[in-house]
Formats: structure tokens, C-alpha cells, sequence
């Protein structure tokens, strides 16, 4: 491929097949287990370029031609990173990006931009872009920053999992236990959270056991981490 060419088409989903022909599907979520790169450019010679190029690499890509596609589309529970071309008429990159902001979506975005986009390119940076390449992208560049984006989407994923796991924990604690668990990682002794809640010190000794078996933790230390974590102190 060299450099992305630069020539309006449906959008579809480019994958490796065994016998070594790419296959254009509709543009449905790939099926395939693993990481997708999504291609949103509204030049069809770019989709194209960019997914065969990814495809050449053993990555599964969902092509779009704009972003209300992606968006009518895109399942967040899918792994893997956004290239997406700044400069597109109607609704561009930098609103998409705007869009899934506002979703609390992790999805790196890789911009594809051109000469003219600095001022844009810098608000995207401010709204957390992963990284830019200007048009026409080296294949090695674009495969570069595909690569560490999948492997910042990874980790993204992996701490939001945690997270989620943290969290439902804590969400099996009765309210009770969780203003026992409040009064203990804030450091006070069980005299104090007796004294506090008006309740007797075996209470707050039994309270204080669920609460540490039900966060499957063995110290207050770790306790204290989880819920800092989770922001819940």
C-alpha cells in the first residue's frame, strides 16, 4: 500500500479469510473473537486501503463511510481502536469524538488528518486522543499506532473490568455495612464506630467481618484501596 490513497461506498467488514481472499460483508460487527480496528473515513480508497493493510496484518476491521454509521453500529463491549478521519462533511471526527465522550467510551482514536487540521488536532489531543498521522499515513506508522492503541484498550478494558468487579461487590453490602465500611477506612477504631452509628462493638465486629468476607479482602489496607479505587472514599 505505501502511503493511504486518497479517491462513497456502504461500509463493510474486512477480515483474514484461510484462503487468502478478502471478503466485504455488511457492516455488522465482526463475529470474530478478538480486537477490531473500526475504519471511519468517507473516502472509499482509504477504507479500503486501510483495512486491506490491516487485514495484511492479521487485524479484523469494521469500515464506515461516516460517523452517524459507526455510531448507529458500534457495540462499546467490542475491544480494539478508531481510526478516523478528521475532515469529513456533515458531522467530522472531532464530533465524533465529542459523541462518544459523552458515552464514557474508552475506544482509542487514531486521527487521520491533513495540513489544515492543527487547531482541530489540538482540541482532539485536549480531549484525549490516542495519536494523529497525517495523510497519507506510512503503513508502518499507521500499524504502529493501531498496535498501542489495541494495547491501551486492552489495558483500559482490563481496569475498567476490575473495576466493575469491585463494584459489585460492594453493591452486595447492606447500607449498614457500607456506613461500618466508611467509618473503617477513614481509620477509626470500632469504639469510635460504635459510638458513631449507636450501635454496641460486637455489632461493629460483625458488621466489620461481613464486610471484609464480602470484599474478599484481609486487611483494612486493602480495603481502603479497593474503595479509594472506586472512589468511594
Amino acid at each position: 500500500m505505501g502511503r493511504l490513497a486518497t479517491v462513497k461506498a456502504t461500509s463493510y467488514v474486512d477480515r483474514p479469510q484461510a484462503s487468502g481472499y478478502n471478503i466485504y460483508e455488511s457492516a455488522l460487527m465482526p463475529p470474530t473473537p478478538g480486537h477490531t480496528v473500526f475504519v471511519v473515513d468517507d473516502d472509499e480508497a482509504v477504507r479500503k486501503a486501510v483495512s486491506r493493510l490491516l487485514r495484511s496484518a492479521g487485524i479484523a476491521a469494521a469500515v464506515f463511510a461516516s460517523p452517524r454509521e459507526f455510531l448507529a453500529q458500534y457495540n462499546p463491549a467490542t475491544p480494539g481502536c478508531l481510526v478516523l478521519d478528521m475532515a469529513m462533511p456533515d458531522f467530522d471526527g472531532l464530533q465524533l469524538q465529542t459523541a462518544l465522550n459523552e458515552k464514557g467510551c474508552i475506544l482509542p482514536i487514531i486521527f487521520l488528518t491533513g495540513h489544515g487540521d492543527v487547531s482541530k488536532s489540538v482540541q482532539a489531543m485536549k480531549q484525549g486522543a490516542f495519536d494523529f498521522l497525517s495523510k497519507p499515513a506510512k503503513d508502518k506508522d499507521l500499524l504502529t499506532a493501531v498496535r498501542a492503541a489495541i494495547e491501551r484498550d486492552t489495558v483500559a478494558r482490563r481496569e475498567q473490568a476490575k473495576l466493575s468487579e469491585i463494584r459489585a461487590r460492594l453493591d452486595t453490602l447492606t447500607p449498614r455495612e457500607r456506613e461500618v465500611l466508611e467509618h473503617v477506612v477513614s481509620g477509626k477504631l470500632n469504639k469510635q464506630i460504635a459510638g458513631d452509628l449507636g450501635i454496641t462493638q460486637a455489632t461493629v465486629k460483625m458488621h466489620r467481618a461481613h464486610v471484609m468476607a464480602k470484599m474478599k479482602v484481609q486487611s483494612v489496607a486493602e480495603l481502603a484501596r479497593l474503595t479509594e479505587r472506586c472512589g468511594t472514599n
